[in-house]
């Protein structure tokens, strides 16, 4: 066999290898691509977990909460700014109401800010009613970026102190929803004694240890009942 043979036969396998690794790289890119769309509008199965909601987006775009209600909504939780106004907290909360959804309320903790700062938001902007869900304290962000220096101590500190006046003022124990990164920090999971919410896409959440009561199955799931995305939480039976 000639060097031109010789050498021909050489990259013929080579060949074949680069076919292959484009064929496997086309495939995930495509599998990708199914999942992105298929986790726009995917929520667990209804036979698992029958009570299903939903957290609106902050400030975001209107949201038509009788449409939420007829796509299998049960609940919704509305957040509620920790140091600001209540803005269209208001208008959401009574819209969300008329349209037959239990309604409950997230607070976001603020490690910045003196617990007694946000408890007033919450106290002057939520009424007392017994039919409303358990409120919930939104546990993701961290004291590093505060404008002057917070201690881990004092953050959870201010935390117990907030979660005693919100259950003072609602009658009821606080719900948790816990992200990955305040419970690496802070191992509040393990420190507080009170109900879980734990987000993470598609797949059940364990990163708190123990069991959780709420889940945030998708963090963006693209409905009609409005322009933005909700975040779709799901109830363990």
């Amino acid at each position: 066999m000639g060097k031109r043979g010789r050498s021909r036969a050489r990259g013929a396998p080579r060949r074949w290898l680069w076919r292959l690794v484009a064929l496997a790289v086309l495939f995930a890119l495509a599998f990708a691509a199914w999942l992105w769309w298929d986790m726009r509008s995917w929520r667990p199965d209804e036979a698992l977990y029958p009570e299903q909601g939903a957290l609106v987006t902050p400030g975001g775009a209107p949201v038509r909460f009788e449409t939420l209600k007829a796509l299998g909504a049960r609940f919704v939780y509305i957040p509620l700014p920790s140091t600001a106004g209540a803005g269209g907290f208001t208008d959401a909360f009574r819209s969300a109401r008329a349209a037959g959804l239990k309604v409950g309320v997230l607070l976001g903790f603020d490690p910045c800010f003196p617990a007694d700062a946000q408890s007033n938001v919450f106290a002057q902007s939520v009424p007392r009613d017994a039919e409303l869900l358990p409120p919930a304290i939104g546990l993701e962000r961290l004291a590093d970026g505060c404008a002057s220096k917070v201690s881990d101590a004092a953050v959870e500190s201010e935390l117990i102190t907030l979660i005693n006046q919100i259950e003072m003022h609602t009658g009821r124990p606080v719900i948790l929803k816990l992200s990955p990164a305040f419970q690496e920090r802070h191992r509040t999971a393990t420190t507080l004694a009170r109900d879980l919410w734990l987000a993470r896409d598609r797949a059940r959440p364990d990163y708190a240890r123990r069991p959780w009561l709420l889940w945030s199955a998708n963090s963006a799931r693209v409905t009609e009942a409005s322009d933005a995305p909700v975040e779709w939480v799901v109830v363990e039976k």
